[in-house]
């Protein structure tokens, strides 16, 4: 049978396939839709308390081998769609008659009766009362052209109009039900899981679908990053603005930051082979370790609190911490190079992060003509591809690597910029002082 199916379907025309989806979907709403006269009248029957199960739900879980919140879906609508008979043999209508014949029709699904059914149940007392005919016939009416997701959006909107009170109490429990947890794993990622009230839920969503935006495709190749990683590193960025705004509450007298402890000359080195002769390189405040070249990157624009140590990793001075960009000059830098300086990148999502060309460990200056304005995706790949950068004509330039270029022609980077222009950001910098000697 499948077989024969298979050919049918291969012959069939483009046309003729969609019909076909149709027609199929179609039939197998009718059947169900009298599957669920046979559930309700086991139900009625009791049929599942005499095989010894507790309830109609958990029969037909185990029955027809599916999920519990199938199982009760089906149970439920089933309960508000069959076709019933009085004592007297009479045919009585359905509690939800429209819903019924809409599904007897093949016209709507189970998710749609499960919508109108929650819709029509979580309305107030009243309207259940004088209303509910009203409000089920517009449901199954829209029902026949929404989704179910969408007809879901509508009921919650028939509610609100009818019950602001009872909403605004729905919503304030919701508020008290709130939770986040976090916790570091094994291998160092952190996990989160939360349960947001609509209103923190929205404020969430706002700001992460922007930062989660695709990149712009670059000669022709798309964002490589699956939906997961750009949410992800939309909230990197959410983080990272977060930790960039004065108005965070302060811990300590001081504002939220990152603390690595690294020995200093493991930073001068930044080496991934590093890790395997002397430990990892450097920890984090959650006790978790990092390489040095992460460190090296992370210092590149950041609150640095240095904590050197000894032989046995024991401190013996903590300095001040000193940012390594400063206002004016990130100023300076955004106008020069955009958000992101990088060739090709238009101004994706995020916080920008200033990047040292010469890195100021290893003695490099915190002046315009050694610093490059990145997002943190190319900041990221500058560190781990192995890019280099130079500063020509007062212009940021990017060298690729072999493996990316092998013939390693440079690319230039950042926004257009005026020559007269140059001597301004220049004359709005104050001369810098090096950070191996600032006191």
């Amino acid at each position: 049978m499948g077989t024969v199916g298979a050919r049918s379907a291969v012959s069939c025309t483009d046309a003729e396939l969609a019909a076909r989806i149709r027609e199929l979907e179609e039939g197998m709403r009718v059947l169900m839709m009298e599957q669920l006269q046979c559930i309700a009248e086991a139900d009625h029957r009791g049929v599942y308390a005499e095989l010894g199960f507790r309830s109609a739900q958990v029969w037909l879980q185990g029955l027809l081998n599916i999920d519990a919140r199938d199982a009760k879906t089906r149970v439920t609508v089933a309960r508000n769609v069959e076709d019933r008979q009085s004592l007297y043999g009479e045919v009585m209508p359905a509690d939800l008659p429209e819903t019924a014949a809409a599904l007897a029709a093949g016209a709507i699904g189970l998710e749609h009766a499960r919508v109108i059914v929650d819709g029509v149940r979580r309305l107030p007392e009243y309207a259940r009362c004088h209303q509910v005919g009203e409000v089920e016939s517009t449901l199954a009416g829209y029902a026949r052209t929404m989704t179910p997701r969408e007809l879901e959006k509508l009921a919650e909107r028939i509610r609100y109009l009818l019950d602001q009170d009872g909403a605004h109490d729905d919503e304030e429990d919701q508020h008290e039900s709130r939770e986040l947890h976090y916790a570091t794993t094994s291998d160092g990622m952190t996990v989160i899981k939360a349960r947001l009230d609509r209103e923190t839920g929205a404020k969430f969503a706002a700001l992460v679908h922007p930062l989660a935006a695709p990149r712009p495709e670059i000669e022709g190749e798309k964002d490589p990053r699956t939906v997961g990683q750009r949410n992800a590193d939309g909230f990197a960025a959410i983080l990272d603005l977060a930790l960039d705004h004065d108005g965070v509450p302060r811990t300590g007298g001081q504002r939220p930051h990152i603390t690595v402890s690294i020995d200093f000359e493991d930073l001068k080195k930044g080496l991934g082979f590093l890790a395997a002769e002397t430990g990892m390189p450097g920890t984090l405040n959650t006790e978790r370790s990092i390489t040095a070249e992460n460190v090296r990157r992370i210092a590149c624009d950041a609150e640095v609190l240095p904590i050197v140590l000894d032989g046995d990793s024991l401190p013996l001075d903590v300095g001040r911490a000193k940012r390594t960009a400063p206002t004016p000059l990130r100023a300076a830098l955004l106008q020069r190079d955009g958000v992101c300086a990088f060739p090709g990148c238009d101004r994706p999502p995020g916080t920008p992060e200033a990047h040292h060309v010469e890195h100021w460990v290893d003695g490099g200056a915190t002046d315009l003509g050694n610093m490059v304005m990145l997002c943190g995706h190319h900041h990221r790949t500058l560190h781990t591809q192995r890019w280099e950068t130079e500063i020509r004509d007062q212009r940021p330039v990017f060298i690729p690597p072999p493996t990316v270029d092998p013939r390693r022609i440079p690319r230039p980077g950042g926004s257009a910029l005026p020559a007269q222009h140059r001597e301004y950001l220049r004359d709005l910098i104050p001369t810098p002082r090096d950070p191996a000697g600032e006191p």
